[in-house]
């Protein structure tokens, strides 16, 4: 094995003997030792007083030795394993049946972990603020190491977090824009995929892999590179705290210092990464707001078992989860290829989950109804029929649609529409409870989620909102962003407004403002979203001009997102829907999938119209499950090419839509195959956008919102 230079050892791994004397270092297994001795060269015995920063709950017991007094409260986001541990200590935590090995983790095991993995850090090197590359997907391992460096965390550092699907590109520009010092990773194949780059380009002190084994390393890449395994992290981080705790009463070499609810937890990156890359800095406290304030929405209780299955760098996941683990909830991790399966053997109690979720699991049980007999088919089709106008007249008789109407409607007017929709209930109750027994309790054995399924990351469709809501399946659709931590507004169980994204969450504020001029805009009107609270980041890392862009003055971020605030009225069939969000749209350009996933279209418009058959093109897809894109052909090239193929005759000068269509598909292929993202459906629209027809702006932009809403029955038949 090469040994690494001294002049590099104090950067990657710290001399052994000035973190411990020399009594500590012997207590160490004899095989750490020989690992740190060759990596390091360890030949000083010089001692210095060390500054550890510590999580000041989950670490309390270290913190006293400096006489620092421990507190009870949560100050970070490690802290809630601790009081987790003491909670439900034997409790099942997590459940990770995918992976090689399979595990199973309690309270207390999850918490002893989250400790090794955190020592092992400092032992690797990790300082306080310094900056540790997570890219993995769902693990129980991620969690491990997310809290070990949130345990990274616990240590003071700060975790960068992305999953495996993203370009070698793209990790690449967010490992160097956060000026990260070393890299964990999901597998080695993950690993092999990106070593050529990063061993060329990235300083990296060690590399840790979370599954796998360094064998299946296949990139010599630079050896002086230390690589260790998940479990070698875990043993050098338990051989370091037994040593510390033998030795704590004769050896003061550290000086504790408590981690503070404003220090910067993690960095998330956002889309645009290329190019201009946003790192959103969360603090510790934004975190923690949300575990504190997401049992309005989800009232977990201990032994409720939840299905994962998101990416967990997605700040949606991330902060769900350590808000569950805070209730001694039981976490079952899953895949998309094993979903099916999973909500039937394990029957969890909740998903948390994106749109496209709940859309597959509707258009699945679509499917089955339309598969069945003549008469099945008839009988399910009308059963569902008949809930959803019962649905239709209970939510009229509890108060809970939507209107944009400031005008509060008469009491003679309300108690007769409430009288009509109880009448009408009443009538078809019946219909109602029996199809329930009959039809729609097999479907709630197949996908179990018995309290509620979350759906966060994007706009759940109308359709899809009121089918669930018909069979009986509770789905509360939230919103928020990255910049938000995310969470910001949710539908809560006792007030589950179809259509919109529910109310602000505890000491969260939302105003609408008008496009242009900035004014606030009374409820009901259609605006730009702001929103400020507790939940708000603390900036975008190294980019001041784009964080006084989103920020303003009085702490207000600007969302991007289109919407509006419901109306307060004391009577009529909105009386309990006030104050409620409603989504219209995004006003900036990028795109959210129903996957959860953003793109900027900018990117793949400007290559696409280095073709000379497009003269404009509009990519759609807000929460679409794929990209689509409206597109102003050029008609005489279009007919030039189209001859010069064979397509038309030559002295042809008319050609189909469909043919059109076909060529344009072609030239898309070819000019955005690079792409992380295609387009899928496409619209020919024979009228270009104009500043006369008011789908370009005066400087000649185009107007893409009015641009969707010109064409929005068009775009709708387009993904049909």
């Amino acid at each position: 094995m090469s040994t690494i230079p001294f002049t590099y050892s104090t950067h990657a791994l710290p001399l052994f003997y000035s973190r411990y004397s020399t009594y500590t270092f012997a207590r160490i297994k004899p095989s750490i030792r020989r690992r740190f001795c060759v990596y390091c060269q360890i030949d000083s015995k010089t001692k210095e007083v060390q500054i550890r920063r510590c999580s000041p709950l989950l670490e309390s017991s270290l913190l006293s030795v400096n006489g620092v007094v421990a507190s009870d409260e949560w100050k970070a986001i490690p802290d809630i394993w601790r009081s987790s541990a003491e909670k439900y200590g034997d409790k099942v935590a997590l459940i990770d049946p995918y992976h090689d090995p399979p595990s199973t983790m309690t309270y207390k095991q999850l918490e002893e972990a989250i400790l090794d993995f955190a020592e092992g850090l400092r032992v690797l090197g990790v300082k306080p603020e310094e900056k540790i590359a997570l890219f993995a997907d769902n693990s129980c391992r991620w969690l491990v190491a997310d809290q070990g460096v949130l345990g990274m965390m616990a240590s003071g550092a700060i975790n960068v977090v992305r999953g495996t699907r993203s370009s070698i590109e793209e990790l690449f520009q967010i490992y160097q824009h956060s000026e990260s010092v070393a890299l964990a990773v999901d597998t080695p194949e993950m690993f092999n995929r990106i070593a050529n780059s990063f061993y060329a380009k990235a300083s990296m002190r060690y590399i840790i892999l979370l599954w796998g084994d360094k064998s299946s390393l296949v990139c010599e890449g630079n050896k002086e590179v230390p690589v260790f395994t998940f479990t070698e992290v875990i043993d050098l981080g338990r051989e370091s705290r037994m040593a510390l705790i033998d030795s704590r009463d004769g050896d003061n070499q550290f000086k504790y210092e408590a981690i503070k609810s404003d220090d910067i937890a993690t960095l998330v990156y956002t889309s645009g990464t290329t190019g201009n890359p946003k790192g959103v800095m969360l603090t510790h406290r934004n975190l923690l707001h949300q575990v504190k304030n997401l049992w309005d929405i989800v009232p977990a209780e201990v032994g409720d078992r939840f299905l994962s299955m998101l990416p967990p760098w997605h700040a949606y996941e991330r902060a769900c989860e350590y808000f569950i683990f805070s209730y001694g909830v039981e976490q079952v991790y899953t895949t998309v290829k094993n979903l099916k399966d999973d909500l039937k053997r394990y029957q969890p109690h909740y998903l948390i989950s994106v749109p496209l979720v709940y859309e597959t699991l509707y258009s699945g049980i679509q499917k089955q109804i339309s598969t069945s007999s003549l008469i099945r088919k008839l009988v399910a089709l009308t059963f569902i029929r008949i809930s959803l106008a019962y649905m239709e007249c209970k939510r009229i008789y509890e108060g809970k649609c939507l209107t944009k109407n400031e005008k509060q409607p008469s009491y003679l007017y309300s108690t007769l529409e409430w009288l009509w929709a109880r009448v009408v209930a009443a009538i078809i109750f019946p219909i109602h409870m029996l199809a329930k027994k009959v039809v729609y309790s097999k479907i709630h054995s197949a996908i179990g989620i018995s309290k509620a399924g979350v759906s966060g990351g994007g706009s759940l469709p109308i359709h899809v909102d009121k089918f669930f809501e018909a069979i009986g399946v509770k789905v509360q659709n939230g919103y928020g962003l990255t910049e938000t931590s995310p969470v910001i507004a949710a539908r809560r169980p006792e007030c589950n407004v179809i259509g919109s994204a529910g109310h602000p969450i505890r000491h969260t504020k939302f105003k609408v403002v008008d496009y242009e001029t900035g004014e606030v805009l009374p409820p009901g009107s259609k605006g730009i979203l702001k929103v400020t609270g507790p939940a708000l980041m603390k900036g975008y890392y190294k980019n001041p001009s784009a964080t006084n862009q989103a920020l303003d003055g009085d702490g207000w971020l600007n969302t991007g997102d289109i919407g509006w605030i419901v109306p307060h009225h004391s009577t009529g069939r909105s009386r309990h829907s006030g104050g409620v969000i409603v989504l219209e749209g995004r006003a900036k350009d990028t795109i959210v999938l129903s996957t959860g996933e953003n793109v900027e279209p900018g990117e793949l418009e400007e290559a696409a119209m280095k073709s000379t058959l497009i003269q404009q093109i509009v990519v759609i897809g807000q929460d679409k499950r794929r990209l689509g894109a409206l597109i102003v052909p050029n008609k005489e090239e279009v007919l030039k090419v189209a001859r010069e193929l064979s397509v038309i005759d030559s002295n042809s000068s008319d050609i189909s839509q469909e043919k059109v269509t076909s060529l344009l598909y072609k030239e898309l292929n070819t000019w955005t195959s690079d792409f992380s993202f295609q387009i899928g459906p496409i619209l020919v629209v024979d009228d270009p956008f104009t500043i006369d027809n008011g789908l370009m702006t005066p400087t000649m932009k185009i107007r893409r919102d009015r641009v969707v809403a010109q064409y929005r029955d068009q775009i709708e038949n387009l993904y049909k």
